[in-house]
């Protein structure tokens, strides 16, 4: 049944059809008819104070929550703005709708000046996303919002800009409500599981490489290692898909020695939803002579970096199923004595890794033992691209459950960390979230500490101060290049925090970092805990 609605009703009633219950973003002069659809539809809204902020946290929803998350502009820089945080998403495929208004559907092709006029507004979007749709009708705004779903559902998760001329928003026609399309997952080629089993039902020292694509699969991917007897080895994204208590879980972080090592002395290799990407590998191409079977949603990734022996394309789930239905019929359970020496072999590895990732992460053990000790078990770490997270944080804070480390791989933004545990905060309120930023990447999104402040959560936020750019200046140093414009005299955090609504503890040993983070996780607002750094305190 069709029904009269402004452009604005049409795609806020689309929305709730698609059960979007929370939507980030900021009001602007030409997305007002939204704003006035929203709160008719009982969808909430959560104010950043940057678009940017506003997008991070539609992904930080995202990825803790598991679906799509929503984010809404105005027209020109705004959209522009929230550019950065989409790309993010894109390259770390988290499923996110970025809706904004475009220039009016008769306005002229080659411009006139308009308020927040872009040349191709769409056409700059669909440059960082999955793809940018500029609808043309307010009937066709619900049928492009299913399709944005439907999309983001399939295959592999990416973001969805929507462009809706600003004119269509108070316009008014006739609108169908497009229920949710269900979307199946992809199951595997039966050809392709058989070529799977053979590579890997013979071999002796097989390993597994799970990436973020495993997320939804940890169970499949715990009865499949245990199968086989392989340590499994996770990507930044993949972090805790296989619990870091698990005999088998070698831990994150592909980079490290004892990873090449391992995957060198391997006979086979099993890569579940992973790019085996530059920014995970960091020192170039893992060495194997072994078989490698990759399992990937994505046809185009299954090749990607590494040409593998056997490709599933596939869900992960799905396809670890029926890998494990296969080599249970061809090799059956796998013996005590098989089980034991599996283990006896993750853990030497895992030995390895860890002296490793302690030696890398040194000047960080003190900060991520306390993280771990306020999180526990279940608790939602988001982390910005900092020395802090990627020495400290993505090898040595343990993680027991998928999606419970957010961090921004691929693309590597800076100012990640704070809205992104908004998002989480928001997508799962039961569960401890914190929040681990640098002082120099603290600085592009601090005032979404307002944002936060102003929702009331209980979310601690670490700010590990070295004093400036500390990774660009080490870089600089070691190529024996002039040290400069990497120093940041920092302000008064402490200060800062407490200005914008928050609490603010400065923290100088273990013991008083860990008191912090606990009161901070039972507060009534946010509590930024200001923790200096060797490097800064000299």
């Amino acid at each position: 049944m069709s029904a009269p609605m402004t452009g604005g009703e049409a795609l806020v009633a689309a929305l709730a059809a698609h059960d979007a219950d929370t939507v980030f973003g900021i009001p602007g002069t030409h997305n007002l008819p939204v704003y006035a659809a929203l709160t008719r539809q009982g969808i909430r809204h959560v104010s950043p104070r940057h678009e940017q902020g506003a997008a991070f946290a539609a992904d930080g929803w995202a990825r803790a929550g598991g679906r799509p998350g929503v984010c809404l502009t105005t027209t020109g820089p705004a959209v522009l703005n929230a550019a950065t945080a989409a790309a993010q998403s894109y390259s770390d495929s988290v499923p996110v709708l970025l809706v904004s208004p475009g220039m009016p559907v008769r306005h002229p092709g080659r411009g006139n000046g308009l308020l927040h006029e872009v040349k191709d507004q769409r056409a700059a979007l669909d440059a960082v996303v999955a793809y940018s749709h500029r609808v043309t009708t307010v009937a066709e705004i619900p049928f492009a919002v299913a399709q944005a779903y439907a999309h983001m559902a399939t295959g592999r998760p990416r973001p969805v800009h929507l462009e809706i001329p600003l004119d269509l928003l108070d316009e008014q026609a006739p609108v169908q409500v497009v229920p949710p399309v269900t979307v199946p997952p992809a199951t595997p080629a039966p050809a392709a599981v058989l070529a799977a089993v053979r590579a890997l039902a013979t071999a002796e020292r097989p390993v597994i490489i799970a990436g973020g694509g495993s997320a939804g699969a940890a169970r499949e991917l715990r009865t499949t290692a245990e199968l086989l007897g392989a340590p499994v080895v996770t990507t930044a994204n993949g972090k805790g898909a296989l619990g870091d208590g698990h005999p088998l879980a070698v831990g994150a972080g592909l980079h490290h020695p004892a990873v090449h090592d391992l995957v060198a002395g391997s006979d086979a290799v099993l890569a579940v939803g992973t790019e085996l990407a530059p920014a995970d590998l960091w020192n170039g191409p893992l060495k194997r002579t072994g078989a490698l079977v990759r399992i990937d949603v994505d046809a185009q990734a299954a090749t990607t970096n590494e040409l593998p022996d056997v490709a599933v394309v596939a869900d992960a789930a799905l396809a670890l199923r029926a890998i494990h239905r296969g080599l249970t019929a061809v090799v059956g359970p796998p013996s005590r004595d098989h089980t034991r020496a599996a283990e006896a072999r993750a853990a030497e590895v895992r030995a390895a890794r860890d002296a490793q990732a302690r030696s890398e992460g040194a000047d960080h053990l003190d900060l991520t033992a306390a993280i771990a000790g306020a999180l526990g078990a279940d608790g939602v770490l988001a982390a910005d691209s900092a020395m802090a997270a990627y020495y400290g944080a993505l090898s040595n804070l343990p993680a027991q459950h998928p999606r419970s480390f957010l961090y921004p791989t691929g693309l590597g933004t800076l100012g990640y960390a704070l809205p992104a545990a908004i998002g989480a905060k928001l997508a799962r309120p039961g569960t401890p979230v914190v929040a681990l930023h640098g002082d120099g990447g603290l600085m592009f999104t601090v005032q979404e500490l307002a944002t936060a402040a102003q929702l009331r959560l209980p979310l601690p936020v670490v700010v590990s101060d070295n004093g400036g750019y500390g990774e660009i200046r080490n870089e600089m140093a070691d190529r024996h290049d002039p040290v400069h414009a990497v120093d940041l005299p920092g302000p008064d955090f402490v200060a800062l925090a407490r200005a914008l609504g928050c609490h603010g503890e400065r923290a100088d040993t273990p013991e008083r970092l860990a008191e912090a983070l606990n009161n901070a996780l039972a507060a009534d607002r946010p509590t930024l805990i200001h923790w200096p750094e060797k490097a800064a305190t000299g």
